[in-house]
């Protein structure tokens, strides 16, 4: 029985340790591409300020650095797909009812984003180009205004903002202090109730700030809890599966 329960439980410890891996590699490349995603096109585009300008300008700017913007766009596009796979192997490492909530969440927040981002990959090119044109112009603007409306403010922003937030407090919750010290469960905390702000951006415009600096906070932090996944003990992660 010895001989038979050593393989195993070493088999075990592998295959967690992979999952943590796994994790801890999407974490860290969310939180990589969105930082050099948001930078680059903070530059090239001005964003998001930009937004707050008349759409025609916004095109103008856009068209002038489209090749970088749109690669820059598909960029950030990636990294909020990585939640889902995040959120997988989060789930799977967490396992029970947490655990399959940490998946659901992680896809739903990657999916509402990928959602609201990909416009500027796949629609406003097209939208500019149509913006040239004075007999498409203000169907172009209005066709953009109301893209910008659902896709971007009420699918990837509202619904991203409270999806996020909400996934890193589940997280928070399902990883255990053997993983999760106290305050990096603090950091991701903070990180949640500043993100989760951004959805009364359009009634207080004091939110808009605070909302970004929880994404700054945030993306440390998932570095931070993709740096724990390597270093933590496959016993510890063991753990946290029985814990759940």
């Amino acid at each position: 029985m010895t001989t038979q329960t050593l393989p195993r439980s070493r088999s075990t410890r592998t295959r967690t340790r992979t999952t943590a891996r796994l994790a801890g590699t999407a974490l860290a490349l969310a939180s990589l591409l969105a930082i050099a995603g948001f930078t680059v096109l903070g530059v090239v585009f001005q964003y998001p300020q930009i937004l707050e300008e008349p759409t025609l300008e916004i095109l103008d700017l856009y068209r002038e650095n489209q090749t970088a913007v749109v690669a820059w766009f598909l960029v950030l596009v990636i990294s909020a797909a990585l939640m889902a796979p995040a959120g997988l192997f989060l789930g799977r490492l967490v396992g029970g009812t947490l655990g399959r909530w940490i998946t659901g969440v992680g896809v739903a927040a990657a999916t509402v984003q990928v959602i609201g981002l990909q416009r500027w990959v796949t629609l406003v090119p097209g939208l500019s180009a149509d913006a040239l044109d004075p007999s498409r112009r203000s169907d172009a603007e209005a066709r953009f205004e109301l893209l910008h409306t659902i896709l971007g403010n009420v699918i990837g922003e509202t619904f991203g903002y409270a999806l996020t937030a909400t996934f890193t407090v589940i997280v928070v919750i399902g990883l255990p202090r053997t993983i999760m010290t106290r305050w990096m469960a603090l950091i991701g905390n903070v990180a949640a109730g500043l993100i989760a702000t951004g959805v009364v951006i359009p009634w207080v415009e004091v939110a808009s700030l605070t909302n970004f600096a929880g994404y700054v906070v945030w993306c440390v932090w998932l570095l931070g809890v993709a740096a724990l996944l390597f270093r933590t003990p496959a016993t510890s992660l063991r753990r946290t599966r029985s814990q759940a």
